[in-house]
């Protein structure tokens, strides 16, 4: 695994984003341009799109990241300006190392929740999503939701790539520890806005989908299900109650999507219901 600072050739690098799901907020675009520069760094995707302008004051090297927004004009002229080095690489390799850095950051400072998996529910989600999918070898996965990384787990053991998030830090934090995560395929973002951090996949996952209660929850749910659906062709979706299956199937045909609700016999509590859905 790669760091940030190693792909820029500096010894350390401190990013002027607090978090990951910050990295979208235009206001850390001008954050360099306070610094009194000594150097510069500016990589570059292999479209030739900026993606990260790096900084050097007196202390340290300071980082913006652009892979969800637009850099600024100011700032690539900070970069000229101090006659810094122009630096390339794929997009997907500077995001690896970005989602690394947040991710060990919540590794180190975060609390892990506490670990409640059952014994026999990695080898039951194994088997469902086995039987539904297959093993697709290289197949890239949106894992929504992920929690402590069971669906990653899963995903990976089956020859595929997850791309997992979740908003609740403390379970990022446990998988993290319990090796379920992959700290260079996880981020902690709110997945109601996933779309501005994700690009579609072939496929998505959704284990545990739930408690979902009509009034209390039921739109921020919807808006959980409506994302991952933008971001997958077919879809697995689990629940614990049919009332819940009901309301995702609904959710998916709103969206245009052909769906299917089975039972699930392997676990009649985790992943009890199913929805598959399909563009």
């Amino acid at each position: 695994m790669v760091t940030a600072a190693e792909l820029l050739e500096v010894p350390e690098l401190r990013f002027v984003e607090p978090s990951f799901a910050e990295l979208t907020d235009e206001l850390y675009s001008t954050v360099l341009l306070d610094l009194e520069a000594t150097d510069g760094r500016l990589l570059v995707d292999e479209h030739d799109d900026p993606i990260a302008l790096a900084l050097r004051d007196d202390d340290a090297w300071h980082v913006a990241t652009f892979l969800y927004r637009t850099p600024s004009v100011l700032g690539l002229e900070r970069f000229e300006e101090v006659g810094g080095e122009l630096y390339q690489e794929p997009r997907e390799t500077w995001a690896r190392a970005v989602r690394r850095h947040y991710a060990e950051q919540i590794r180190h400072n975060v609390p892990a929740a506490i670990n409640d998996l059952p014994p026999d529910r990695l080898e039951k989600a194994t088997a469902l999503v086995a039987d539904t999918w297959g093993t697709q070898p290289g197949t890239r996965v949106i894992d929504a939701c992920c929690g402590s990384g069971i669906g990653a787990t899963v995903l990976r053991s089956l020859g595929m790539e997850p791309l997992s998030y979740d908003n609740d830090e403390a379970l990022i934090a446990l998988g993290l520890q319990e090796g379920r995560l992959d700290p260079e395929t996880v981020c902690c973002i709110d997945g109601t806005v996933a779309t501005e951090y994700c690009s579609p996949a072939p496929l998505g996952l959704g284990l545990m989908m739930g408690q979902i209660y009509p009034w209390i929850n039921e739109e921020l749910w919807h808006g959980l299900v409506e994302q991952l659906l933008e971001l997958s062709h077919k879809t697995l979706i689990t629940l614990g109650t049919e009332a819940e299956a009901t309301l995702v199937a609904s959710w998916a045909i709103e969206a245009g999507r052909g769906v299917e609700v089975l039972e699930n016999d392997r676990d009649p509590v985790y992943d009890r219901w199913v929805c598959l859905v399909q563009r």
